[in-house]
This record gives C-alpha cells, structure tokens and sequence, in this order.
C-alpha cells in the first residue's frame, strides 16, 4: 500500500465479506483496509469495532466505507457514514426501501461524497458484451430464469425471511440488475405472483411478467426451491436470432455459438468502479431493479404454501 490509498473501513464482516470483498480490496493497490466494524466478526490483524460510530471515533484516517449488513439496517449506519464524511459503497440491495436510498443520495451530493450503490452481477464478464452485440437487434422476447438452492447459498440466514429481507429476490434481482443494463428501452411489471411459505415473510418463489416502453414481453421465474444445477441465465430472441447470457453473467451464447470472454472477477471491478468515483467525485446510484422487485411486492398475487424450514 502506498500513503495515497485510500483507507477503507467495512461494516457487517459476514459471508459475503469473506468470500468476496476481502480478495478484491486484497488486490486493489488504492486501497487499504484499517478498520472493520461488526457484532459478530473480525479480519485478522486489523482493528475491530462493534459498531460504526466506534469505528469512526477511533480511525481518523478512515475515507471510506463499505457497507456489508442486510439491507434492512443499512440505512441508519449509511447516514452515519456519510455524516462523518466517508464515500459509501453499498452491498446489494442497496437497502430496505426505494425512499431511503434516495435520501442518501441526496445526503452524499450535499457532503460532496461518493456513494455507490453496486450490483455485482452487472459486473459479469459477458454482460457489456451482451448489451453491446444486442443493441442493434430488435429484441422480440426475453425469459430469465433465476433459480437456485437457498439451503447451499444462504443457510441459517434468518434475515433474508424478514420483511425486507427480499426473500427469493435477494438473488433474482442479480437477474433484474443485468436485465436493466442490457435493456434497449424501460421496463414495468404487468403481472406478480408470489409464494410465501407460511411460516416466512417473504417470499419463496415468483412469476413475474414484464413488458418495455417499446412493447417487449419478459416472463422472469425465481425459485429457492431448484434441486441440481443453479439457473442464471436470460434468453433473448431478436428479429436475428437468440442470445442466452448463462451463468448469472458469465457467459454468452450468440445464435448459437459461445463467444470467447475474458474472465473478470465481479467484486475485483467492483471495487476498481469505487475507486474511479470517488477519484472523479461522482455516485452511481441506479435503483432500477430495486424499484422493480418494489413493484413486485405492490402488485403481488400471493400464494400461501406449506411452511419452509432451512
């Protein structure tokens, strides 16, 4: 690390810190990981504290946070930051509400801070590729399949059931980042059928359609439930022929043929993005797929399923 790194802070050392954001800050010579705040983990040999205000207190060379908790607390400690004049990078969701991200927004341009709301799955290496080579098509139709284990991805996860917790859309909206980056034109909900488990507060599965501003019909299908192997993938059949973007982002099939795409680690440019912003003095705040699993929730036809024990 040089003197010119910027000094990082994380707040929530959970799963997702260890399996992610650790390598990448670990690769990223702008950056210096001095401190972490959080009630039930630590990263060897760099100072720990239980909360973000002690953390501040006791780290005055702190720039920068990355904020690792469920979304349904990020809110609070994300003022918190940005009060204290620290760019804000915020796990996905970016929280709990529309309107609350919103607010800080607002908070971050009044401090003249970064803040950056960060869908990793966007990230995916064959995803520009995709919207690039799909952008001169004429998109006729489009079905995403998210569908994954909740038992292998995320055990013993209490909150995820909570309401804002999301539930199956923790990881359907990794589908609905990539699907709104790659979109030629806008995209509502039509229709929403949920299935909550009787005994969770969010749901389990979803059926969702979808139309464009330009008339495009999208089916989307998310299971927690899917035995075998995960599905991540989007299929899009244009007046050319079919593309499939598979492996949550990683792959592309164009009319058939898989194209060659140089590999790239999701967090690795993640965090090479939050250090371009801050730099540039700018936020990335798109709430896009937030507002429209948001939507889903609004106009959602519940089912009631038996109860569901991971």
């Amino acid at each position: 690390m040089t003197d010119s790194s910027i000094k990082l802070g994380i707040v929530g050392v959970g799963k997702i810190v260890r399996d992610q954001h650790l390598p990448a800050i670990s690769k990223n010579p702008n950056l210096e990981l001095v401190a972490t705040a959080s009630r039930n983990g630590s990263v060897e040999g760099v100072p720990a504290y239980l909360s973000i205000e002690e953390m501040v207190a006791a780290t005055p060379e702190l720039e920068a946070v990355a904020l690792c908790m469920p979304p349904q607390y990020r809110y609070d400690i994300a003022q918190i930051a940005l009060q204290n004049g620290l760019h804000t990078l915020l796990e996905k969701p970016p929280g709990a509400t529309v309107s609350e991200v919103e607010h800080l927004k607002q908070l971050a341009d009044v401090n003249n801070l970064s803040l950056f709301a960060t869908w990793h799955s966007r990230h995916g290496a064959a995803v520009q590729e995709a919207k690039q080579r799909l952008s001169s098509r004429q998109w006729q139709s489009v079905s995403v399949n998210w569908k994954e284990n909740v038992r292998k991805w995320h055990p013993g996860q209490d909150w995820i059931w909570e309401a804002g917790g999301l539930g199956v859309f923790d990881p359907g909206i990794n589908g609905l980042s990539i699907l709104t980056e790659i979109l030629p034109a806008p995209a509502y909900v039509r229709s929403s059928k949920l299935t909550f488990p009787e005994n969770k507060a969010a749901p389990i599965a979803a059926h969702l359609e979808f139309l464009t501003a330009g008339g495009v019909p999208i089916k989307l299908d998310f299971d927690w439930r899917q035995e075998g192997d995960e599905q991540w993938s989007i299929a899009v059949k244009t007046d050319e022929g079919h593309a499939l973007l598979k492996n949550g982002g990683a792959d592309f099939v164009l009319d058939g043929q898989e194209l060659e795409i140089e590999e790239q680690n999701e967090y690795e440019s993640i965090y090479d993005k939050f250090v371009d912003l801050i730099e540039l003095g700018q936020s990335d705040v798109d709430l896009t797929p937030l507002k429209l699993v948001a939507d889903s929730f609004m106009l959602g036809d519940r089912r009631i399923v038996e109860a569901f024990y991971d």
